[in-house]
């Protein structure tokens, strides 16, 4: 597995130092006329550099402040849900704010921009950060409707020498891929989450390359599991459309790189007599319920895999995996 980051509880906010965190209040784009049927780009080049520009003054502002109402306005799916978490847990440790927060800053970006049919519609953007590491942040931006604003849906950070390179049609716009059976890939974008925590929770398929966040992650499981001293549990859900839309780029060799999410649930029950010690400020601002003898950890993740053409027999491989702890429950 290439230029895989994990990105744990310990972000900005809770799920990666790398994250965007808050953003726009109302990113705009352009209003596609028969967006419906007709097949368009998504937007313009140059719209679509507007809307990242206010996309970064926006988080930074949101960050330095810890605006989960900013941030709700125009993020969604998994970076949402991973982001409006911290920042609540942040703002609750802090109420002040973060004065010493570093802007974000983003250079050398390419737009990729599909030609699409229909709704929700896509795009996304490449580019150096200045942030620690190599790795290219690619931010997909989802917009559900024609008068609907941009709102950012992924993150993923890939390094350089992992990434695919995208087939173009005749205008050198990139293609989407559709997210059902007739993606021609080994696994269809729609059915990726399903099976990745399928995989997860059973070890079940052969669909996905060995590696940490695979093959790695489940015997680390499996050795929690055997633990005496404490209980540990593990439950995988699958999320779907429209809250969790998958979206996928078509690459040069037939596959695609595919951008999709996932939840997991971590419960650590302790022997009678014995009380959780949760320490963290940050985890203790979204515990709900009292730890008296478990606690139960929920988390988002956000995937950005490679996914090989159907006829290839390939292996599903991760480019890029940031989870965030969303909630905690005591029981």
């Amino acid at each position: 597995m290439k230029g895989t980051r994990v990105r744990t509880p310990r972000r900005t906010p809770l799920a990666a130092a790398v994250t965007a965190g808050a953003l726009l209040a109302s990113l705009t784009g352009c209003v596609t006329v028969h967006g419906e049927s007709a097949v368009v780009p998504a937007l313009g080049k140059a719209e679509a550099a507007k809307v990242l520009r206010t996309f970064v003054e926006r988080n930074n502002r949101a960050n330095t402040a810890y605006d989960t109402a900013l941030n709700a306005r125009i993020e969604t799916g998994a970076l949402g849900a991973i982001d409006q978490a911290g920042l609540t847990a942040r703002k609750k440790v802090r109420p002040q704010g973060n004065p010493d927060y570093v802007p974000l800053k983003l250079t050398d970006t390419r737009y990729l921009i599909p030609e699409q049919a229909g709704w929700p519609k896509f795009f996304v953007t490449d580019s150096r950060s200045n942030r620690k590491g190599q790795g290219r942040w690619l931010f997909v931006f989802q917009r559900d409707r024609a008068d609907g604003p941009w709102k950012a849906a992924y993150l993923s950070v890939v390094d350089p020498d992992a990434m695919p390179e995208f087939a173009r049609d005749a205008e050198g716009h990139v293609k989407a891929v559709p997210v059902g059976g007739a993606s021609g890939l080994t696994v269809a974008p729609d059915q990726l989450s399903r099976r990745y925590t399928r995989y997860l929770q059973e070890g079940a398929g052969d669909d996905f390359a060995t590696g940490p966040h695979t093959s790695v992650q489940r015997k680390q499981r499996l050795k929690e599991m055997k633990r005496t001293s404490v209980r540990n549990e593990f439950a995988d859900q699958a999320v779907r459309s429209p809250q969790f839309a998958p979206f996928g780029l078509r690459t040069k060799d037939g596959g695609a790189l595919v951008f999709f999410a996932s939840r997991h649930h971590h419960k650590q029950t302790l022997p009678r007599g014995y009380r959780p010690q949760i320490k963290n400020p940050l985890v203790k601002a979204l515990m709900s319920g009292t730890p008296k003898q478990s606690v139960t950890f929920v988390r988002m993740s956000e995937q950005a895999v490679t996914v090989p053409a159907r006829k290839s027999h390939g292996k599903v491989d991760f480019l890029s995996r940031i989870e965030g702890l969303t909630t905690a429950r005591g029981s």
